[in-house]
C-alpha cells in the first residue's frame, strides 16, 4: 500500500519512445491505474487544429507540425498529476526534451523496429511511413531517435512480445523504485 501511495504522489509522468512502442495504450492503462487523466500529445494538436496529423504533415510540413508540438507538450507538461504519452518525434525538439525531463518522470517505451513494423503495418494515419520502405524509414529514425529518448529518459522500459498489463505492472514498479 505505501508503495501504491508513493507512486501515486508523483507529479506527472511522461511517456516517450518511437511510434508502435505502445505509449498511447500503456498512457491509458497507467492512467487508469493510477486514478490520473490521460492526455496523448497528438490528439491534444489535433484537437486544437481541427484537423488530422497527416493533414498537418501535408498542409504545413513536419517543421509546422513540430512547431505545434512544442506549444501542446509545454502547456501538457505544466499540467499536475497527469500521465502524457507524446508523439514519436517529440525528442527531436531540445525544447521539448527539456519540458519533459524537468517537469515529470520520462519513461522510454523501448522497441524493436521488428515490432514497430507489427504494430504499424496497418496504420494509414502515420505520415512518415507512408513510403515505399517502412523499414528502412524506421531504421533510420531508431539511429537517430534512440540516443535522444535515453537522454531524455529517467526509465527505460522495453515492450516487445509483452502484454500491455504485464508492461504496465513493470513500469508501477520502476516508478516505485525510481522514487
Amino acid at each position: 500500500m505505501q508503495d501504491e501511495q508513493r507512486c501515486n504522489s508523483l507529479t506527472n509522468i511522461f511517456l516517450i519512445g518511437s511510434m508502435g512502442a505502445g505509449k498511447s495504450t500503456l498512457g491509458r492503462l497507467l492512467a487508469s491505474a493510477l486514478k490520473r487523466p490521460f492526455y496523448d500529445s497528438d490528439t491534444v494538436i489535433e484537437e486544437r487544429c481541427g484537423a488530422s496529423i497527416p493533414w498537418i504533415f501535408d498542409l504545413e510540413g513536419e517543421e509546422g507540425f513540430r512547431e505545434r508540438e512544442i506549444q501542446a507538450i509545454d502547456d501538457l507538461t505544466n499540467l499536475k498529476g497527469i500521465v502524457l504519452s507524446t508523439g514519436g518525434g517529440s525528442v527531436i525538439k531540445p525544447e521539448n526534451r527539456q519540458f519533459l525531463k524537468e517537469r515529470g518522470v520520462v519513461i522510454f517505451l523501448r522497441t524493436t523496429v521488428e515490432q514497430q513494423l507489427l504494430r504499424t503495418s496497418k496504420d494509414r494515419t502515420r505520415p512518415l511511413l507512408q513510403i515505399e520502405d517502412p523499414r528502412a524509414k524506421l531504421e533510420e529514425l531508431k539511429k537517430i531517435r534512440d540516443p535522444l529518448y535515453l537522454a531524455t529518459a529517467h526509465i527505460v522500459v522495453d515492450t516487445d512480445q509483452r502484454p500491455p498489463r504485464q508492461v504496465m505492472l513493470d513500469i508501477k514498479k520502476q516508478l516505485i523504485q525510481h522514487l
